[in-house]
Parts: structure tokens; sequence; C-alpha cells
């Protein structure tokens, strides 16, 4: 839902002028996207989103250039410090160097992982809970495709 909603958010403003939270909430509402002030404020920051001048009045845009590289630093923090992936079921762990854990878990959710309800991390490990399809039958097949993804960010052949 997330992505989904960040991605309209992107779209309308590249397809008009919207200049305050409660015009962006309005446009959204009208796409069949219900959200609060709060969700808008948030969607703004994660985003990075600005105001840039548009003739007399300030409107929000994306900034004019990415401000981080979110695949390459998710690759060099793989690169630098997973020691191993394992599945569980359903359940993924990524093992790293001791004190790593949370920054690569910071980088597998700038991602946005489709498949990835929630990321915990420890000093050195981190749980991946996969989300459950819509079809529970499938749950393990997504499971499955998240573990070869991580390990394509690791640079790694799956085992």
């Amino acid at each position: 839902m997330k992505r989904r909603r960040h991605e309209a958010i992107r779209r309308i403003i590249a397809e008009r002028i919207v200049t305050t939270q409660e015009e962006l909430a309005q446009a959204l509402a009208a796409e069949g996207i219900e959200v609060t002030q709060a969700t808008v404020s948030r969607d703004i920051r994660e985003l990075n989103l600005v105001k840039v001048p548009d003739g007399s009045v300030y409107r929000y845009a994306e900034p004019l250039r990415p401000t981080t590289d979110v695949l390459g630093r998710a690759r060099r923090n793989f690169a630098e410090f997973v020691v191993g992936i394992e599945r569980s079921g359903t359940l993924i762990v990524v093992k790293t160097t001791p004190g790593s854990a949370n920054a690569v878990a910071a980088s597998i959710d700038k991602v946005e992982f489709e498949d990835i309800a929630a990321t915990l991390a420890g000093d050195d490990v981190i749980l991946i809970v996969v989300r459950e399809p819509k079809d529970p039958a499938k749950h393990k097949d997504a499971a499955v495709a998240l573990e070869a993804e991580l390990y394509r960010l690791w640079g790694r052949p799956m085992k």
C-alpha cells in the first residue's frame, strides 16, 4: 500500500501543482487512497519532496537528483557486512559482522521490497518477516523469491 501511495504522490506532483499537504491528501482521496495528514507528512519526508517556486506559489516536487543510491548502498552494505543468509520456512535470517545488523537492515528497508513485512535487527543478525501473499499457498514461494533477491544484492549464488 505504501509503495502504491508513494507512486501516486510522485505522479500527482508531476502532473499538477500541489502547494499544501491538504491538497495532496485530497488528490490521493480522489484516486481512492484515503490518508491522514500525518501520513501525508511522513510520505513527504520519506520521498524527500521539496518545495520549489512555480510562478507566485511554492509547489511540491521531487529533488533534482536522488539523495541516495538506495540499491548501491544496499549492495555495498551486503558486500561489506553480510556473512550469511538462511531461510527457515517463510522467515529469512541474514547474518552480519558484529555491530552491523542495523545498518544492513536499514538498507534493506530503504529498498522497500514489496514482500517484506518487517525487518528486526540485533547486533549481528537480522530477521526478515515475509509478507503473506493473498494466496497463502504462495507464501513459501514469496520467501524463496525474496531470499534470491537478497543473494543477488549480496552478489553471491543462492545455496
